[in-house]
């Protein structure tokens, strides 16, 4: 069963709006085998235009769903935003059980936290946020998709072929790019 942690910006957070949220989010646990050591993290806000935008992020441990939805009524936007994160499960169940039956893998994992290790540097440069992550075999494609359903530019992952370090990321004309690492 999935934890919430629900918060809100501008907006006290209900019962029945805290009831709603967790009613709609635990029709995705039919399609994990364990979430019990998961917590989805919703953010509501509401802005001076009346509108209400919901942001959903459960980090999975080979997986990370992220969603975020804004409409004029935060129900509605709760339910887009369910919709939304019901399909990217659904596109990558079937791109891994696609790939399994075409390589026959028994289990493929994908990386939780996609983002570079960043270190402190010199004075003109400001770091504001350090992020790390264990980097677990996958192959281009996989990766793409990681990267796209997470909504990133760029993602870094463990080569399945050649355990080497590569990055994929989105070009400014749509299509992606692969960096190779060399360990020269």
């Amino acid at each position: 069963m999935l934890k919430y942690s629900i918060r809100g910006e501008n907006i006290e957070v209900t019962a029945a709006i805290r009831t709603y949220i967790q009613k709609k989010l635990k029709k995705l646990e039919k399609y994990f085998e364990d979430t019990s050591s998961s917590t989805a993290h919703v953010n509501l806000k509401v802005y001076s235009d009346k509108t209400a935008k919901v942001e959903v992020t459960i980090p999975l441990p080979y997986l990370v769903l992220r969603a975020e939805e804004t409409s004029p009524d935060m129900y509605a936007s709760v339910d887009l935003v369910t919709d939304k994160l019901e399909r990217q499960i659904r596109k990558y169940k079937t791109k891994i059980n696609r790939k399994s039956r075409e390589k026959g893998f028994k289990g493929l994992e994908t990386p939780t936290v996609p983002a570079a290790n960043e270190e402190k540097s010199d004075k003109k440069f400001d770091i504001v946020r350090t992020k790390r992550f264990s980097l677990k075999p996958m192959d281009s494609e996989e990766a793409i998709l990681q990267m796209d359903m997470l909504g990133h530019d760029f993602f870094i992952y463990e080569d399945a072929e050649t355990n080497g370090i590569n990055i994929v990321y989105r070009r400014n004309d749509g299509r992606y790019g692969l960096i190779e690492a060399n360990e020269d």
